[in-house]
Protein backbone atom coordinates (compact mmCIF):
# COMPACT_ATOMS: atom_id res chain seq x y z
CA UNK A 1 0.00 0.00 0.00
CA UNK A 2 2.63 2.62 0.89
CA UNK A 3 4.54 1.57 -2.03
CA UNK A 4 1.30 2.69 -4.48
CA UNK A 5 1.26 5.78 -2.73
CA UNK A 6 4.57 6.79 -3.12
CA UNK A 7 4.13 6.17 -6.47
CA UNK A 8 1.21 7.72 -7.39
CA UNK A 9 2.61 11.14 -5.36
CA UNK A 10 5.88 10.19 -7.90
CA UNK A 11 3.70 10.52 -10.55
CA UNK A 12 2.22 13.47 -9.30
CA UNK A 13 5.53 15.47 -8.75
CA UNK A 14 7.40 14.30 -11.92
CA UNK A 15 4.42 15.93 -13.88
CA UNK A 16 4.88 19.08 -12.26
CA UNK A 17 8.43 19.01 -12.35
CA UNK A 18 7.64 18.34 -16.13
CA UNK A 19 5.28 21.37 -16.77
CA UNK A 20 7.46 23.48 -14.76
CA UNK A 21 10.45 23.14 -17.37
CA UNK A 22 8.49 23.24 -19.99
CA UNK A 23 7.33 27.31 -18.55
CA UNK A 24 11.59 27.32 -18.73
CA UNK A 25 11.98 26.55 -22.26
CA UNK A 26 8.93 27.60 -23.94
CA UNK A 27 7.06 30.90 -24.81
CA UNK A 28 3.77 30.01 -22.23
CA UNK A 29 5.15 32.27 -19.91
CA UNK A 30 4.37 35.01 -21.93
CA UNK A 31 0.80 34.34 -21.56
CA UNK A 32 -2.07 34.11 -18.62
CA UNK A 33 -1.30 30.64 -17.98
CA UNK A 34 0.44 30.29 -14.57
CA UNK A 35 3.16 27.74 -14.05
CA UNK A 36 2.82 25.29 -10.91
CA UNK A 37 5.36 27.24 -8.95
CA UNK A 38 2.60 30.13 -9.28
CA UNK A 39 0.06 27.79 -8.82
CA UNK A 40 1.95 26.83 -5.29
CA UNK A 41 2.17 30.22 -4.47
CA UNK A 42 -1.45 30.81 -4.80
CA UNK A 43 -2.38 28.29 -3.23
CA UNK A 44 -0.20 28.92 0.14
CA UNK A 45 -1.64 32.30 -0.37
CA UNK A 46 -5.31 31.78 -0.53
CA UNK A 47 -4.68 28.99 2.57
CA UNK A 48 -3.06 30.83 4.83
CA UNK A 49 -5.62 34.19 4.18
CA UNK A 50 -8.15 31.38 4.74
CA UNK A 51 -9.67 32.71 1.33
CA UNK A 52 -10.20 28.82 -0.22
CA UNK A 53 -11.59 27.67 2.67
CA UNK A 54 -14.36 30.32 3.06
CA UNK A 55 -16.03 29.07 -0.43
CA UNK A 56 -14.59 25.35 0.53
CA UNK A 57 -17.11 25.10 3.42
CA UNK A 58 -20.63 26.74 1.32
CA UNK A 59 -19.62 24.40 -1.38
CA UNK A 60 -19.78 21.05 0.80
CA UNK A 61 -22.62 22.15 2.87
CA UNK A 62 -24.25 22.77 -0.73
CA UNK A 63 -23.13 18.95 -1.76
CA UNK A 64 -24.22 17.05 1.35
CA UNK A 65 -27.18 18.29 1.85
CA UNK A 66 -28.33 17.99 -2.48
CA UNK A 67 -26.92 14.85 -2.32
CA UNK A 68 -28.60 13.44 0.98
CA UNK A 69 -31.88 14.12 -0.61
CA UNK A 70 -31.49 12.64 -3.73
CA UNK A 71 -29.88 9.39 -2.10
CA UNK A 72 -33.02 9.30 0.42
CA UNK A 73 -35.71 9.42 -3.07
CA UNK A 74 -33.66 8.11 -5.17
CA UNK A 75 -33.17 4.90 -3.10
CA UNK A 76 -36.91 4.96 -2.25
CA UNK A 77 -38.30 5.32 -5.72
CA UNK A 78 -36.46 3.32 -6.85
CA UNK A 79 -36.88 0.01 -4.64
CA UNK A 80 -40.57 1.46 -4.67
CA UNK A 81 -40.62 1.33 -9.01
CA UNK A 82 -38.70 -1.87 -9.33
CA UNK A 83 -41.07 -3.93 -7.28
CA UNK A 84 -44.16 -2.05 -8.72
CA UNK A 85 -45.06 -2.93 -12.28
CA UNK A 86 -47.76 -0.62 -12.92
CA UNK A 87 -45.90 2.34 -10.45
CA UNK A 88 -42.87 1.59 -13.30
CA UNK A 89 -45.30 2.13 -16.25
CA UNK A 90 -46.47 5.12 -15.15
CA UNK A 91 -43.50 7.28 -14.20
CA UNK A 92 -41.26 5.71 -16.27
CA UNK A 93 -42.01 7.92 -19.44
CA UNK A 94 -41.59 11.16 -17.04
CA UNK A 95 -38.24 9.94 -16.08
CA UNK A 96 -36.79 8.73 -19.23
CA UNK A 97 -37.31 12.27 -20.55
CA UNK A 98 -35.98 13.94 -17.47
CA UNK A 99 -32.94 12.00 -16.94
CA UNK A 100 -31.03 13.70 -20.90
CA UNK A 101 -31.44 17.05 -19.84
CA UNK A 102 -28.00 18.13 -17.76
CA UNK A 103 -28.60 19.88 -14.30
CA UNK A 104 -26.49 22.87 -16.15
CA UNK A 105 -29.48 23.47 -18.05
CA UNK A 106 -32.08 23.42 -14.96
CA UNK A 107 -29.99 26.57 -13.73
CA UNK A 108 -31.93 29.18 -15.17
CA UNK A 109 -35.22 27.79 -13.84
CA UNK A 110 -34.10 26.89 -10.39
CA UNK A 111 -33.07 30.51 -9.99
CA UNK A 112 -36.24 32.02 -11.07
CA UNK A 113 -37.92 29.36 -8.59
CA UNK A 114 -35.39 29.49 -5.72
CA UNK A 115 -33.00 32.62 -6.43
CA UNK A 116 -29.68 33.09 -6.20
CA UNK A 117 -27.73 31.08 -2.95
CA UNK A 118 -28.45 28.01 -1.69
CA UNK A 119 -31.94 26.87 -2.64
CA UNK A 120 -31.30 27.13 -6.63
CA UNK A 121 -27.66 24.68 -5.75
CA UNK A 122 -29.43 22.30 -3.55
CA UNK A 123 -32.05 22.25 -6.38
CA UNK A 124 -28.86 21.30 -9.39
CA UNK A 125 -27.10 19.16 -7.06
CA UNK A 126 -29.94 17.31 -6.40
CA UNK A 127 -31.16 16.70 -9.77
CA UNK A 128 -27.41 15.65 -10.67
CA UNK A 129 -27.02 12.95 -8.16
CA UNK A 130 -30.82 11.62 -8.42
CA UNK A 131 -31.32 9.64 -11.57
CA UNK A 132 -27.77 7.77 -11.37
CA UNK A 133 -28.68 6.35 -8.11
CA UNK A 134 -31.62 5.99 -9.03
CA UNK A 135 -31.53 4.00 -12.38
CA UNK A 136 -28.89 2.38 -10.65
CA UNK A 137 -31.21 1.41 -7.74
CA UNK A 138 -34.12 0.19 -10.40
CA UNK A 139 -31.74 -2.26 -12.24
CA UNK A 140 -30.25 -3.76 -8.90
CA UNK A 141 -34.58 -4.60 -7.87
CA UNK A 142 -34.73 -5.80 -11.62
CA UNK A 143 -32.02 -8.54 -11.29
CA UNK A 144 -33.26 -10.15 -7.61
CA UNK A 145 -33.57 -13.55 -8.51
CA UNK A 146 -37.30 -14.88 -8.60
CA UNK A 147 -36.09 -17.60 -5.95
CA UNK A 148 -35.88 -14.71 -3.41
CA UNK A 149 -39.08 -13.77 -4.31
CA UNK A 150 -40.95 -17.13 -4.49
CA UNK A 151 -39.29 -18.13 -1.14
CA UNK A 152 -40.42 -14.74 0.87
CA UNK A 153 -44.34 -15.91 -0.41
CA UNK A 154 -44.03 -19.83 0.44
CA UNK A 155 -42.12 -18.81 4.04
CA UNK A 156 -45.16 -16.11 4.22
CA UNK A 157 -42.40 -13.18 4.84
CA UNK A 158 -44.00 -9.88 5.67
CA UNK A 159 -43.67 -7.08 2.91
CA UNK A 160 -41.58 -4.63 5.22
CA UNK A 161 -39.20 -7.55 6.12
CA UNK A 162 -38.73 -8.73 3.00
CA UNK A 163 -38.26 -4.80 1.70
CA UNK A 164 -35.88 -4.23 4.45
CA UNK A 165 -34.12 -7.72 4.67
CA UNK A 166 -33.79 -9.35 1.31
CA UNK A 167 -35.03 -6.47 -1.34
CA UNK A 168 -32.37 -3.96 0.30
CA UNK A 169 -29.83 -5.79 1.55
CA UNK A 170 -29.65 -7.39 -2.76
CA UNK A 171 -29.48 -4.06 -3.96
CA UNK A 172 -27.25 -2.46 -1.72
CA UNK A 173 -23.66 -3.02 -4.41
CA UNK A 174 -25.81 -1.55 -7.18
CA UNK A 175 -26.83 1.57 -4.75
CA UNK A 176 -23.57 2.17 -3.96
CA UNK A 177 -22.50 2.03 -7.59
CA UNK A 178 -25.16 4.92 -7.67
CA UNK A 179 -23.97 6.48 -4.96
CA UNK A 180 -20.32 6.57 -6.66
CA UNK A 181 -21.38 8.46 -10.23
CA UNK A 182 -23.90 10.12 -8.15
CA UNK A 183 -21.72 12.31 -6.21
CA UNK A 184 -19.30 13.14 -8.72
CA UNK A 185 -22.37 14.14 -11.00
CA UNK A 186 -22.93 16.08 -7.86
CA UNK A 187 -20.23 17.69 -7.05
CA UNK A 188 -19.59 19.00 -11.32
CA UNK A 189 -23.81 20.40 -10.55
CA UNK A 190 -22.62 22.26 -7.32
CA UNK A 191 -19.70 23.93 -9.43
CA UNK A 192 -21.26 24.44 -12.10
CA UNK A 193 -24.59 26.10 -9.96
CA UNK A 194 -21.92 28.22 -8.35
CA UNK A 195 -20.22 29.69 -11.68
CA UNK A 196 -23.86 31.43 -12.38
CA UNK A 197 -26.03 31.70 -9.49
CA UNK A 198 -24.20 31.83 -6.17
CA UNK A 199 -21.99 34.49 -4.51
CA UNK A 200 -19.63 31.77 -2.31
CA UNK A 201 -18.00 28.24 -3.25
CA UNK A 202 -15.69 27.00 -4.53
CA UNK A 203 -17.22 28.01 -8.30
CA UNK A 204 -17.80 31.44 -7.10
CA UNK A 205 -14.49 31.49 -6.33
CA UNK A 206 -13.33 30.90 -9.66
CA UNK A 207 -15.50 32.94 -11.51
CA UNK A 208 -14.46 35.86 -9.20
CA UNK A 209 -10.94 34.93 -10.31
CA UNK A 210 -11.83 34.65 -13.33
CA UNK A 211 -12.97 38.23 -13.83
CA UNK A 212 -10.02 39.30 -11.72
CA UNK A 213 -7.51 37.73 -14.66
CA UNK A 214 -6.08 35.96 -11.38
CA UNK A 215 -5.55 32.33 -13.12
CA UNK A 216 -2.83 31.09 -11.07
CA UNK A 217 -5.92 31.69 -8.13
CA UNK A 218 -8.11 29.26 -10.81
CA UNK A 219 -5.64 27.02 -11.20
CA UNK A 220 -5.97 26.71 -7.49
CA UNK A 221 -9.63 26.36 -7.31
CA UNK A 222 -9.70 23.51 -9.92
CA UNK A 223 -7.38 21.25 -7.70
CA UNK A 224 -9.25 22.06 -4.71
CA UNK A 225 -12.44 20.86 -6.81
CA UNK A 226 -10.38 17.29 -7.83
CA UNK A 227 -9.08 16.68 -4.68
CA UNK A 228 -12.49 17.42 -2.93
CA UNK A 229 -14.29 15.54 -5.21
CA UNK A 230 -11.59 12.60 -5.30
CA UNK A 231 -12.13 12.99 -1.45
CA UNK A 232 -15.89 11.97 -1.45
CA UNK A 233 -15.74 9.72 -4.16
CA UNK A 234 -13.40 7.52 -1.81
CA UNK A 235 -15.28 8.30 0.88
CA UNK A 236 -18.67 6.34 -0.72
CA UNK A 237 -16.11 3.41 -1.24
CA UNK A 238 -14.93 3.49 2.53
CA UNK A 239 -18.56 3.18 3.27
CA UNK A 240 -19.30 0.09 1.26
CA UNK A 241 -16.34 -1.33 2.23
CA UNK A 242 -17.74 -1.77 5.49
CA UNK A 243 -21.39 -2.02 4.98
CA UNK A 244 -21.12 -4.56 1.69
CA UNK A 245 -19.21 -7.10 2.62
CA UNK A 246 -21.04 -10.11 0.97
CA UNK A 247 -20.83 -8.00 -2.25
CA UNK A 248 -18.41 -10.74 -3.85
CA UNK A 249 -20.09 -13.95 -2.42
CA UNK A 250 -23.34 -12.64 -3.59
CA UNK A 251 -21.92 -12.79 -7.27
CA UNK A 252 -20.42 -16.08 -6.94
CA UNK A 253 -23.57 -17.72 -6.26
CA UNK A 254 -25.41 -16.12 -8.87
Amino acid sequence: MTKKILTKLFVILATIVIIQLIFFISPLNNYFLPSPFEVILAGFEVIISGELIVHIIPSIYRILIGFLIAAFFGILLGLLLGITKKLDYIIEPLIEILRPIPPIAWIPIAILIFGLGDGSAFFIVFLGAFFPIFTNTIFGVKKLPKKYINLSKTLEISKISFFKNILFKFTQPYIFTGLKIGIGMAWMSVIAAELIGAQSGLGYFIQINRLLLHTDKIVVGMIAIGILGFTLTKSIILIEKRLVKWELKNHVDD
